[in-house]
């Protein structure tokens, strides 16, 4: 099961920088295998942030479909290629993420400590963080990037803690993915107006 997480994941990181739909799809069967091993570890916190990524595929489909109908709406693109559809990041969003991810720690930290989490904070850590920047992917923001990159850094030292190598070796192309598909959106995005 870690190697059909780390095939498929690879494949949802190579989708997602390129910002398809079909990435949601994917990211189902990513999600339902990466469940399974992280649940055997006992990493619950891991296990439900893999079930909220099984539910946020579905707005993901929906919202992307959305935005690309509202993105070719507006002016014709010069110079073909990708357009990646970008919202832009209000400051209201941001600090309800900042609380969020700082109460959601401590809260989850503490619940994981009851189940017996080995990896109690830095797995809630890694969870909350992930949550919160999977629904910034799912809105499209650019900034998004920059929690993947601290998330997967997280991520990789925790499954190598554990001595899960190819979930070790997801998180590490995740990481490095993560700042190629910074550079893609930053290069390639455009914003889609609000109506």
């Amino acid at each position: 099961m870690e190697l059909l997480t780390f095939i498929t994941g690879v494949i949802y990181i190579v989708l997602e920088i390129r910002q398809k739909n079909l990435m949601w799809v994917v990211g189902i069967i990513t999600s339902l295998a990466a469940m399974w091993v992280f649940f055997r570890q006992g990493l619950y916190a891991s296990f439900g942030l893999n079930t909220y990524y099984l539910i946020t595929a579905f707005a993901g489909l929906w919202q992307w479909g959305r935005d690309r109908k509202r993105l070719d709406a507006g002016e014709p693109v010069s110079g073909g290629g990708d357009v990646i559809h970008l919202n832009r990041l209000t400051w209201k969003t941001v600090a309800v993420s900042a609380v969020v991810t700082v109460a959601g720690v401590f809260a989850l930290s503490w619940v994981m400590e009851m189940f017996e989490n080995p990896m109690s904070y830095l797995d809630s850590a890694v969870a909350v963080l992930s949550a919160v920047a999977t629904w910034w992917l799912v809105r499209s923001y650019l900034e998004q990037w920059w929690l993947w990159i601290l998330a997967d850094c997280m991520l990789t030292v925790l499954c190598a803690m554990q001595g899960m190598w190819w979930m070790t070796a997801l998180y590490a192309a995740y990481t490095v993915s993560a700042v190629v598909g910074l550079v893609y959106w930053r290069k390639h995005g455009r914003l889609v107006e609000s109506k």
